[in-house]
C-alpha cells in the first residue's frame, strides 16, 4: 500500500487531499483545506508550512505531489501563488518526501481522460473514483485529483519498468 499527499496550492486556500493505493486502487483517507488568515504574506506562507507539517506529522505520506504554477493573466497572482507552491514543497522535503509536480492538463488527463476537462467534470471523476457521496470543496476536490494523477503515473511507472525488464 502506498499513502499519496496531493495538494493544490494557493495563498489564502491550499486544497489537500490523501489517498492509499493497493494493488492500483484508490481509497480515500482525507481531505480539506487549509485557510490562511492575516494580511501579511509571509505569515499566510509559514501557516500553510506548518499547518501541512501537522498533516505530514499525522498521516504519514509515503508521496506527494503538487500542480503546478501556470500564468494566466495576473503576473502578481503567479508569483504568490508560486511562493505558496514553495512553503507546501518545503514542507514535504523537511518530512523527507519525495515531490512530484503536475500541470493542469496533466491532472485533468489522468482524471477525467482529457486535458480541457472543467472543474465540475473533475469533481465528479474523484468522487466516481473514490467512490465517495456529496460534495467536496473544490479546492480538497483538486488536491484528491493531483494524488489520483500520481497515482496513475507511478501504476504506469511500474508497468513500463516490468516491462522493460522482461525484454
Amino acid at each position: 500500500m502506498q499513502r499519496i499527499l496531493g495538494i493544490d496550492p494557493g495563498s489564502r486556500i491550499t486544497g489537500y487531499g490523501i489517498i492509499d493505493v493497493s494493488s492500483g486502487t484508490p481509497r480515500y483517507v482525507t481531505s480539506g483545506t487549509i485557510r490562511t488568515e492575516g494580511k501579511a504574506f509571509p505569515e499566510r506562507l509559514k501557516q500553510i508550512y506548518e499547518q501541512l507539517s501537522e498533516l505530514l506529522h499525522a498521516y504519514q505520506p509515503e508521496q506527494s505531489a503538487i500542480e503546478e504554477v501556470f500564468v494566466h493573466r495576473n503576473p502578481n497572482s503567479a508569483l504568490k501563488l508560486g511562493q505558496a507552491r514553495g512553503a507546501a514543497i518545503c514542507a514535504c522535503v523537511v518530512a523527507g518526501l519525495p515531490v512530484a509536480e503536475y500541470t493542469p492538463r496533466e491532472i485533468k488527463q489522468a482524471v477525467v481522460g482529457g486535458g480541457g476537462a472543467g472543474k465540475d467534470q473533475v469533481q465528479y471523476m474523484v468522487r466516481a473514483l473514490l467512490r465517495l457521496n456529496g460534495n467536496l470543496q473544490v479546492d480538497a476536490s483538486d488536491a484528491l485529483a493531483i494524488a489520483l494523477c500520481h497515482s496513475h503515473r507511478s501504476v504506469m511507472d511500474n508497468r513500463l519498468s516490468s516491462f522493460t525488464r522482461s525484454r
